[in-house]
């Protein structure tokens, strides 16, 4: 059966979250490495890399990664629906001036990696508190306040809100996405941000699958991102399992990425504006969409054993493969909910709620406009006439 938007919805957020909390504990190293601390890939929740030292132990300290602990990419995407639940329209760079930067000074949260109530701008990482330090005390125009941070994945990894309110309209998430994503990044890390809401608008559509999902991006997708999604893609397209994907797929995306093989030493050139490169997470995430045919658990599980940045990889997979209608496993995401202590089903009810506000919003608008345009036209009609 066709999913409905709800499921869809709430497959996307939940199927993001669950990815997330996967992903963290391992965030940062290789396959290898991986294999070696876990004794072979991982196939479900883990505790952290550190174990009990996780308080101290560097590089992560003082976040306890792991045991079904979302990270910031889930805090910020749930920060993201609250803001379309207050504006209840589309957004753009002034809504995250004006709404996201005191969700994220002003609103004492649940931290789980913290396992403290704090502020949420405490956890996120230098590349977010931007937005504080841009927006709030440099009062920088919110169209152009990206401009100057790295270059990464920070805007894109929460951005699933924006497809799902654009549900079936990748074109409208892209543009919508672009302009949120001025105020936080630039380049190819503002273009993923676009082309990932535009993914997850695509797996919306009834009948999408994840090839319609890639021509979806690769019709809007530009420069280095574009390019980036079509390798990876391409080579995606010979596998039917993460495990024989893992090395090609990175092999695919490597002449676009910047960071380099060594994920926590990267080159000097790393994340600084391009229109030749990509973020890596996007593309590796479609890649491991492609592999999986779909399928959460599979896409999720090949992301998480990717590696490097594979929390936000595996939110970007987990979202599309959700919104496509997988199933996300149920002891998955009863263990994250309950680990993490949040509702993870709440956003999706609330955004559901907006989309179809905003929808009959662009209806109304539209015909307004079809009518204006029309009396255009009759009247020059009747002047030629």
């Amino acid at each position: 059966m066709t999913p409905t938007l709800d499921e869809r919805i709430t497959g996307a957020l939940v199927g993001a979250a669950v990815g997330d909390a996967l992903g963290g504990p391992v965030e940062g190293y290789s396959p290898e490495q991986i294999t070696e601390r876990h004794g072979g890939r991982i196939h479900g929740i883990v505790g952290p890399w550190d174990g009990d030292r996780w308080r101290t132990a560097r590089p992560l300290a003082p976040y306890h990664k792991g045991d079904g602990h979302v990270t910031d990419d889930t805090l910020l995407t749930h920060a993201l629906v609250r803001v379309y639940a207050t504006v209840r329209d589309h957004l753009d760079a002034y809504a995250v001036a004006e709404h996201l930067v005191p969700e994220l000074i002003g609103q004492p949260r649940w931290i789980p990696e913290l396992e403290a109530e704090a502020l949420p701008l405490q956890r996120v990482f230098l590349a977010e508190k931007w937005l504080v330090a841009r927006l709030h005390y440099g009062h920088v125009d919110p169209r152009e306040a990206g401009n100057g941070n790295i270059v990464n994945c920070g805007a894109a990894m929460y951005m699933a809100p924006v497809g799902l309110v654009n549900a079936a309209n990748p074109a409208g998430a892209y543009a919508e996405a672009l302009d949120v994503a001025g105020a936080h990044q630039s380049s190819y890390g503002r273009e993923a941000a676009g082309v990932f809401a535009a993914a997850v608008a695509a797996a919306c559509t009834p009948g999408a699958s994840p090839d319609s999902v890639v021509a979806a991006c690769l019709s809007l997708a530009k420069d280095g991102t574009r390019s980036a999604i079509e390798a990876v893609c391409e080579t995606a397209a010979r596998y039917t399992d993460f495990e024989s994907a893992l090395g090609p797929l990175r092999r695919a995306v490597e002449p676009y990425d910047t960071v380099g093989p060594e994920y926590r030493a990267p080159s000097l050139g790393a994340r600084r504006p391009s229109r030749l490169h990509a973020i890596e997470e996007l593309p590796v995430a479609l890649g491991m969409l492609v592999v999986s045919g779909g399928d959460h658990r599979h896409a999720v599980l090949g992301s998480v054993n990717y590696g490097r940045d594979c929390d936000s990889i595996a939110t970007m997979a987990g979202a599309l493969a959700g919104a496509l209608g997988s199933p996300v496993p149920d002891e998955w995401a009863k263990t994250v909910a309950e680990a993490s202590r949040l509702d993870l089903t709440a956003p999706a009810h609330t955004l559901a709620e907006v989309a179809r506000e905003v929808f009959a919003r662009d209806v109304a608008r539209r015909r307004a406009h079809e009518a204006a345009f029309a009396g255009m036209r009759d009247g020059a009609a009747g002047e030629v006439g």
